[in-house]
C-alpha cells in the first residue's frame, strides 16, 4: 500500500495530527503513537491503540470526496466514559466500537453527506449519519448502517459536574433548572454525540424523543 496521510485536529483538545501514517511496509510506529495520543478519551485522557482499519477507512473516505483534513469528534472511550454516555439514554451502545479504538466521529469542512455515501459504499464496517448536526460515523465493527435525523445532536454531551451528580441531562431538562455551564458560559455543550455498536429500533426511538426535547439548533 502506498503512502497514506492524514490531517486530523481534535476539538476538545486542540491537538492535532498532519502526516503519514501507513507506508509500503505498514504502520508508521511514531504515528500511530501520536494518533492514539490525539485520539484518546477527553474525558479520562486515558489512549489506546487506535485501529489501522478504521483510519484506512477514513482516509479512503476522504480521498474519495476530495477533504484534505477532518475534525474528529470522538474516537476511543473507555468503558467508564462509555457506560457514563449511556446513563444520558442518547443511545449510546453499550458494546461502542469506540471502546476498542475502532470507531470515529467525524465532520469535514463541506460534503459530508458525499464522505457518509461513500463510506456506504466501501462497505467496511458500521456507517452512522447525523444529516441536521453535521457529521458522519464510522466503524470496523459489522457491516451496518443507521441516520438519525435530528438537529443537534452534535451538541448533546455530559457538562461539567454531570458525572459527579448521577443526574442525567433528561432529568435536568425535565426539572425547569438551566442545565448547568450553558447559560453562565454561552458556550455550546462540548462534545458529540457519540454513535457506535448497532441500534434496537426501540432505543433509535428513545434517542430520538430525548434528542427533540433537548436539542441546541445552531440558530438559537
Amino acid at each position: 500500500m502506498p503512502l497514506r496521510r492524514l490531517r486530523l485536529a481534535n476539538p476538545h483538545t486542540g491537538e492535532t495530527f498532519d502526516g503519514p501514517f501507513r507506508d509500503d511496509t505498514g504502520p508508521i510506529t511514531q504515528a500511530m503513537a501520536d494518533l492514539s495520543e490525539l485520539l484518546r478519551d477527553h474525558h479520562s485522557g486515558e489512549k489506546t491503540a487506535i485501529d489501522i482499519g478504521v483510519l484506512d477507512f477514513l482516509a479512503s473516505v476522504m480521498d474519495a470526496v476530495g477533504a484534505t483534513h477532518a475534525t474528529v469528534l470522538s474516537a476511543y472511550r473507555t468503558r467508564e466514559t462509555n457506560a457514563m454516555l449511556a446513563r444520558t439514554t442518547f443511545g449510546v451502545a453499550e458494546n461502542s466500537q469506540h471502546i476498542y479504538g475502532r470507531a470515529l466521529d467525524i465532520r469535514l469542512p463541506t460534503r459530508n453527506e458525499d464522505a457518509m455515501q461513500a463510506a456506504r459504499g466501501l462497505e467496511r464496517g458500521g456507517v452512522g449519519w447525523y444529516p441536521h448536526s453535521g457529521f458522519f460515523h464510522i466503524d470496523t465493527g459489522p457491516v451496518r448502517n443507521w441516520m438519525l435525523d435530528q438537529r443537534g445532536l452534535d451538541s448533546l454531551l455530559l457538562l461539567p459536574g454531570l458525572e459527579e451528580s448521577g443526574r442525567t441531562l433528561p432529568s435536568l431538562a425535565n426539572s425547569g433548572q438551566p442545565l448547568p455551564g450553558l447559560t453562565q458560559s454561552g458556550r455550546p455543550l462540548s462534545s458529540a454525540m457519540q454513535a457506535g455498536g448497532s441500534y434496537r429500533p426501540a432505543s433509535m426511538h428513545r434517542v430520538l424523543a430525548q434528542a427533540g426535547r433537548l436539542a441546541i439548533t445552531r440558530s438559537k
